[in-house]
């Protein structure tokens, strides 16, 4: 029978409590995971997830989605006045920086929008999902593994030993092993009739 220990992950990508959200999601995006275990103090104390980091980006006040009633009832402009706002788009927006110059496209690069700086202001710490968490032995088969997953509703075991984070196994790892056909059990018979 397959183990975790066969198709673990062990270079596990962790967070502390307090990475911010806007690193944790930089993390998990440049490491194409959805999920990573937090540690503080060398212990796990907790998982975030893709899921999470987004629940809470997303309930960040931000750029208003909808207008005011009446906020542009502004008459149409004339064709004239069309025609020369298209021609000075750029200097209305040099006009809005005094120091506008050479070094703008480099100013651009810097993000500083207010949802930008929200991102960093909150952490890790509040939103991941604290203890008691899903954890299983290196010696713990696949198939456990697949049926807490399913139970559960969750994407990820964290592997253990002695309280220690050895590996961790996605849902991803247990449909790779089953697409390479790891977790089929072969059947050798051998005959020992001589007549045969």
């Amino acid at each position: 029978m397959l183990r975790l220990r066969d198709i673990m992950t062990t270079d596990v990508l962790s967070v502390s409590p307090e990475t911010s959200v806007r690193e944790a999601m930089e993390l998990l995006t440049r490491r194409h995971v959805s999920g990573a275990p937090v540690i503080a103090g060398g212990k796990i104390v907790g998982v975030v997830t893709g899921n999470d980091l987004m629940m809470l980006a997303s309930s960040l006040s931000g750029v208003p989605t909808q207008r005011d009633e009446g906020a542009f009832d502004d008459p149409a402009p004339t064709a004239e006045e069309a025609e020369r706002e298209r021609e000075c788009t750029s200097a209305f927006f040099a006009e809005l920086w005094d120091d506008a110059g050479v070094d703008s496209a480099e100013r651009m690069e810097y993000v500083s929008s207010p949802e930008w700086n929200a991102l960093e202001e909150h952490d890790v710490g509040e939103v991941m999902t604290r203890m008691p968490l899903v954890t299983l032995g290196p010696d713990a088969e696949v198939s456990t593994a697949a049926t807490l997953m399913s139970e559960r509703g969750i994407h990820r075991i964290l592997v253990t030993q002695d309280d220690h984070l050895v590996g961790i196994v996605s849902a991803l790892d247990i449909a790779t092993a089953a697409g390479r056909q790891q977790l089929t059990q072969k059947t050798y018979v051998f005959n020992h009739d001589q007549e045969f």
